[in-house]
């Protein structure tokens, strides 16, 4: 193996080996603290080993391929491991049991999102959804002495599994057509003779992916999954987990000559359209913030899913920099909750009437759900304006008048329910105290977090030439 490949492979190899330093440490000795010390050092070492492998890529193997695009993928999937490793913390002082388990799952869910953002080979391609979603079953049914907790678990396990029998069908079914098992390769077979066999298969991987991406039809496992799993948990499946399929998919259109045929971008046309429209209509009628932001990361995918259909051009730099808007908008977000819910004794702080008045009680975090709730809805002077902007400017470069529609008007609806939830918190809350929040929450390591991840919020939102210069850098 060449030094290049050793450099590539560290992130992922230091995010195992702590995986398996905090689990021998739980063997020896409970540590909560101690835990969450481990595992946040070997992700910022990680984080730091991935900033270094931008001086060797391109590079990979034969199941591997550590290129621009794994390498932004890889940042911002152990960006938001780092995040939910500090707001577990925590969320999980008050939690009756075990609490060091967590984050061994957290760490190889993590390793799993590295390894499937990377992949070009359909072993792989299994080898890391896997890897990535079955320490989830664990980490949403983690407070499994709470029905809504363990429902989450259960509902996805059993979804989550028939999902991937699909893929798996799907891809043994490809292989049957093409005797292909690299990414590119396979698809261009497929591009010289698509027979049924290659046609089904191809429609499988979509039913497998689809399902892990949240995306309309395959959307109704979701808002009962957010509002049920513990809110680190979810905060992970909704960012690192999303960002690591849907590199996946951008890698296999982007590599496929299939994607010039007529019915393959009329199909993810549909799709996104539906997702558009279907994830804000429902968010409309919510009235618990966990459930809208499952919603709304069901219109948002459908959004980027535009990048799918052009496959061209500015793709690959759309998806970098509506990415990085996308995980911040949703860090900031259940950030907030993480935060708010680790005073209520487990249970997750998510129906509305927690956040009425929540400006006259806590008025920093406050100002961070304003923020997040404001870039999700694409205000000016946030970074999810910059990155709806990239993806109506690339649907109007491409001619996909549809798909513009859908997003503008996606959009519309979706500012409703986003400004409803962002008046709540300054409606003044009958017999409320004026402040239940400690003094020194903005010191703790969770406060931080949410504190740094709005100011990047509106700092790139300001100034976004750092975020579109490492999207076109690292955009192969």
């Amino acid at each position: 193996m060449s030094f290049d490949l050793v450099i590539a492979y560290s992130p992922m190899v230091l995010v195992a080996a702590t995986a398996v330093t905090a689990m021998l440490g739980i063997a020896w000795r409970r540590e909560h603290t101690v835990t969450v010390a481990v595992s946040v050092l070997g992700l910022i070492l990680a984080l730091i080993a991935q900033v270094v492998a931008w001086g060797v890529i391109p590079v990979g193997t034969a199941l591997l391929d550590f290129d621009g695009l794994a390498l932004l993928a890889g940042l911002l999937i152990l960006a938001s491991t780092l995040a939910c490793a500090i707001l577990s913390h925590r969320y999980l002082e008050a939690f009756q049991g075990a609490r060091e388990e967590f984050y061994v799952l957290l760490l190889c869910a993590a390793v799993g999102g590295l390894a499937l953002a990377a992949s070009r080979h359909l072993a792989g391609l299994f080898i890391g959804l896997e890897l990535l979603s079955m320490p989830l079953y664990g980490m949403l049914a983690y407070a499994f002495n709470q029905e809504r907790s363990l429902e989450a678990g259960i509902k996805y396990l059993i979804l989550s599994a028939a999902a991937s029998a699909f893929l798996l069908f799907g891809m043994a079914l490809l292989y049957a057509q093409t005797g292909e098992m690299q990414l590119s390769l396979l698809m261009a077979s497929l591009n010289e003779g698509l027979g049924l066999w290659g046609l089904a298969g191809i429609g499988l991987m979509i039913v497998g992916l689809g399902f892990k991406l949240s995306v309309v039809p395959f959307h109704l496992w979701t808002p009962d999954v957010y509002e049920g799993g513990p809110g680190p948990a979810t905060t992970f499946l909704a960012t690192a987990s999303k960002v690591a399929v849907f590199a996946l998919l951008l890698r296999m259109m982007l590599s496929a000559p299939l994607a010039q045929a007529d019915w393959l971008p009329a199909l993810l046309t549909v799709l996104a359209l539906a997702s558009m429209l279907v994830g804000n209509l429902l968010a409309l009628t919510q009235s618990n913030l966990k459930r809208i932001l499952g919603y709304s990361s069901i219109a948002h995918f459908g959004y980027l899913m535009i990048v799918l259909v052009v496959a061209e051009g500015l793709a690959a730099e759309t998806t970098g920099v509506y990415l990085v808007t996308y995980v911040l908008s949703t860090l900031a977000a259940f950030g907030v909750v993480i935060l708010i819910s680790g005073n209520t004794r487990g249970q997750d702080a998510a129906a509305l009437y927690y956040y009425r008045g929540l400006f006259w009680r806590r008025p920093y975090l406050t100002a961070v759900l304003t923020v997040a709730m404001l870039s999700l809805a694409g205000i000016p002077a946030t970074v999810g304006f910059i990155g709806k902007f990239y993806l109506i400017a690339l649907g109007v470069e491409a001619q996909r008048w549809w798909l513009v529609g859908g997003l503008i008007l996606g959009s519309a609806i979706g500012l409703y329910y986003y400004l409803r939830v962002t008046v709540t918190l300054y409606l003044v809350a009958p017999g409320a105290s004026r402040r239940d929040a400690p003094d020194d929450w903005g010191m703790r390591a969770g406060g931080l977090v949410v504190v740094i991840v709005a100011g990047l919020v509106i700092l790139l939102g300001v100034y976004p030439a750092p975020m579109i210069g490492l999207a076109r850098i690292l955009a192969f």
